[in-house]
């Protein structure tokens, strides 16, 4: 198990099964062009490979498919099904939701159980102009199938000053009626948001006026949340759970678990640096050649992590996913 001074370990792998996109977010894509998939990309055998590396070579527990859109990869079921069988203790996948009803017996059946799905606003017209793609009635009515499934939802908002800050409330009244527990997710200074400051500073939302605009409607208790939680979380008594994913407000990289593996095979330990550790070559070789290579490449991805607080960084969200 490889571990640093402050404590921390990859627990937690988030796996970014392509770098394609059915939608180019504002907050992601600058230019407003959809996103296809590397040409370099890993196969469905070679990622799952390197899953089951990390699995022993960092202790990994908790996997996430992301993307890019993980439902647009036609790696998605022979991926799903390989690591279904690792033995992990719990494997969720997050999603536009565009294709979730389409996709829900492919899930269903590999075993998924949670889902975390990125969705901004629930008026129609904001929902194109902030996702530039999609359907908003579709991933409502994903949803609304996946839960009757008896899927564990979380939806993921972004919320932008001068885009969707009057959707807070109408997002938050709507999942609590369905159970399902909403995440805010403070704006990262990432991609190009990390070169301009006043376009980061023009939409940045922060955890207290969040919290401002919930107290005026509800009352609210923070809520017991994991150690190595990224979200400060929130009951409203009776009604539910809220939480404050505060990357600004509330850094959490002193008790951060995460690791990233890109599609066509980076490890990224932190998303403040631009550091990357590639691992593709190591997928072609046996076990007991990768394993130690493997295990150096860890302790310098453990070490790219922020001691305190995240700084911002080049890199963009939508080569290694959420």
């Amino acid at each position: 198990m490889i571990v640093d001074r402050q404590g921390r370990r990859f627990r937690n792998l988030r796996i970014s099964l392509t770098s394609a996109c059915n939608y180019a977010c504002t907050y992601c894509v600058p230019n407003g062009k959809r996103l296809v998939a590397a040409q370099d990309e890993l196969s469905a055998e070679a990622m799952a490979r390197g899953v089951a590396y990390l699995i022993e070579a960092a202790g990994i527990e908790r996997l996430r498919i992301t993307g890019g859109e993980p439902l647009v990869s036609p790696k998605l079921e022979a991926f799903m099904t390989a690591v279904g069988q690792m033995g992990l203790e719990d494997i969720s996948l997050t999603t536009n939701g565009q294709l979730l009803a389409k996709k829900l017996p492919l899930l269903v059946n590999a075993g998924i159980r949670r889902l975390n799905v990125s969705l901004d606003t629930l008026d129609a017209s904001a929902f194109r102009g902030i996702a530039r793609g999609g359907d908003l009635a579709t991933v409502l009515d994903g949803m609304n199938e996946a839960s009757a499934a008896g899927m564990k939802i979380k939806v993921n908002m972004v919320p932008l000053r001068g885009q969707n800050l009057d959707q807070v409330m109408p997002l938050l009244d709507y999942c609590l009626e369905r159970g399902y527990e909403l995440r805010f997710i403070e704006l990262m200074r990432m991609g190009h948001l990390a070169k301009d400051s006043n376009a980061f500073l023009q939409q940045f939302v922060s955890l207290q006026q969040l919290l401002s605009l919930i107290g005026e409607r509800y009352e609210y208790l923070q809520a017991d949340a994991p150690v190595d939680a990224t979200a400060v979380r929130y009951e409203i008594p009776g009604q539910g759970h809220f939480g404050v994913i505060a990357n600004e407000s509330v850094p959490f990289c002193r008790t951060c678990s995460r690791l990233r593996l890109s599609s066509t095979g980076w490890l990224h330990g932190c998303l403040s640096s631009s550091n990357r550790h590639y691992i593709g070559d190591l997928l072609d070789k046996p076990r007991h050649q990768a394993l130690p290579a493997l295990q150096r490449l860890l302790v310098k991805a453990l070490g790219d992590k922020q001691e305190v607080a995240f700084s911002g960084g080049a890199t963009v969200m939508k080569i290694i996913g959420g």
